[in-house]
């Protein structure tokens, strides 16, 4: 039996003594799933291991299933009201915003890693989403809290960014000649009429959509009625295996199937919210079991040796897409959404990167198109630095860039201040009285109501969470009606 034995005493005390450093190394700030990450790398061949590991075909398969897992996590653990109030401009990061900063960080692969304009495009494809499962975890383990509408933003826009990235890597795949097992969205001879792009792209995130939400409704209907008679454990595995089916089935028929099973977990979780509650627990060791397959993985595949003579273009490239590339696509799409200035530069900074570029990246070398291994060598770099950098840095950034929220003594999320006095405020006082009283000088349009003032101030539907300067005072709206503010709190500073 030493056959079984063995590897699976060499799995098992892997993934132990990675669980344990990423347990301790968090508390100091460092990102969890990087551990996973230099743990496959120590275990591998360059590694005091010595592992010889080189299965890219086992490595896509597994990368896809964990996707696929995280992603279904990441949708049940979202609320109606998170995906209203952040769908638009996530819609727009994940779309607009990928194909923006895919473009520029293929100019930076031409210019510093010898690239041709093909190539370098098929780069910024595989590295211009972020990762759902390094945004999910890093910003419930950073240590702050976020306006409902950032947060939203920016978990929304990793769970829904994927289905482009795909997209705009096979279709520069097929445009270099490469495909997956003789088949390819596109024509034989590497090229496609763009009329027919369109159709290839409305058929993925068309697909996914309508399978992704038809399935949701149904499997919320199915959940309702057996979950008088299994217990949470038993409805988390039903779920789960729903979750793979849809994104299996979808991917098959031609759709997203990220899409589709992210939008299966959103629909099921809040049709059918007393069923899923009870297996919340279980979907998030499913979710942290993927995670760290995956990463241990993806780790184990990379050859440290061969990435010294790539350093130096793919430290480049990180530092384009990061520095440049993720800021000019977030402003830009930003822009017709009204986001303060800081919120716009913590978005911008939390643009980690994680597992999707990685599994990605292995479209090339599954496919056999030429530099495929600089391409994935590339892709790690920006993966490890944007872990190492961006992803130990979340909550500082929070805190620099003045988003991060402190919980005030009501319970309800304040703007974090040095104020030492927290007065709670009725919407529909008028705004010079509350001036007078607090000693404020008051605005041009201190006749308004609060309420009004805040609207106007704002110049979109307020969120809860969100904050207007009156003075050397914040005023913060601290909760909803229908929409409408019901109430209000006001920080000075002492």
């Amino acid at each position: 039996m030493d056959f079984v034995n063995l590897p699976l005493f060499a799995a098992a005390a892997l993934v132990f003594c990675s669980v344990l450093a990423g347990l301790y190394s968090a508390r100091i700030g460092f990102s969890f799933l990087l551990v996973f990450l230099l743990a496959g790398v120590l275990a591998g061949e360059d590694g005091p291991g010595r592992f010889r590991f080189d299965d890219y075909r086992l490595s896509f398969w597994v990368g896809n299933l964990a996707l696929a897992v995280i992603l279904l996590d990441g949708g049940l653990r979202t609320s109606f009201r998170t995906f209203r109030i952040g769908f638009a401009p996530a819609g727009v990061l994940a779309t607009v915003g990928v194909f923006i900063c895919a473009g520029i960080t293929a100019v930076a692969g031409v210019f510093l890693a010898d690239l041709g304009w093909g190539e370098a495009l098929l780069l910024g494809a595989i590295v211009g989403s972020t990762d759902a499962a390094a945004v999910f975890s890093l910003l419930q383990r950073s240590g702050v809290r976020l306006s409902p509408r950032v947060e939203a933003t920016l978990e929304i826009e990793s769970g829904v960014n994927d289905p482009m990235a795909v997209f705009l890597t096979v279709a520069m795949l097929g445009l270099l000649g490469g495909s997956i097992d003789g088949a390819t969205p596109l024509a034989a001879n590497g090229r496609k009429d763009w009329i027919d792009l369109l159709q290839v792209f409305g058929l993925q995130f068309g697909l996914g959509s309508v399978i992704g939400v038809g399935s949701g409704f149904a499997m919320a209907l199915l959940l309702e009625r057996v979950a008088a008679h299994r217990a949470g454990s038993a409805q988390a595995l039903l779920l789960g295996a729903a979750g793979l089916a849809v994104f299996s089935l979808t991917g098959l028929l031609g759709g997203s199937g990220f899409l589709a099973v992210y939008l299966f977990g959103l629909i099921v979780a809040n049709r059918a919210a007393d069923a899923v509650g009870p297996t919340l627990a279980a979907m998030d060791g499913y979710a942290w079991l993927a995670q760290a397959g995956m990463f241990l993985l993806l780790g184990l595949l990379v050859t440290p040796s061969d990435l010294v003579g790539r350093l130096g273009p793919a430290l480049g490239v990180a530092a384009v897409l990061m520095l440049v590339a993720r800021p000019v696509a977030i402003w830009l799409c930003l822009l017709p959404f009204r986001f303060k200035a800081n919120e716009v530069w913590f978005i911008a900074w939390v643009g980690l990167r994680g597992a999707v570029p990685v599994v990605l990246a292995m479209y090339p070398l599954l496919s056999g198109i030429p530099n495929a291994e600089t391409l994935f060598d590339i892709a790690f770099v920006v993966v490890l630095v944007s872990l190492m950098v961006q992803g130990t840095t979340i909550g500082a950034a929070a805190r620099r860039t003045g988003v991060a929220q402190t919980a005030s003594a009501d319970g309800a999320a304040s703007q974090r201040s040095d104020a030492g006095r927290d007065y709670e405020l009725d919407p529909q006082m008028t705004l010079a009285s509350i001036c007078a009283f607090y000693q404020l000088p008051p605005p041009d349009t201190a006749t308004l109501t609060l309420a009004d003032w805040l609207n106007r101030s704002l110049n979109r539907p307020p969120v809860v969470g969100d904050s207007v300067n009156l003075g050397k005072a914040t005023v913060v709206v601290r909760e909803l009606h229908d929409g409408r503010i019901a109430r209000a709190g006001l920080s000075i500073p002492s």
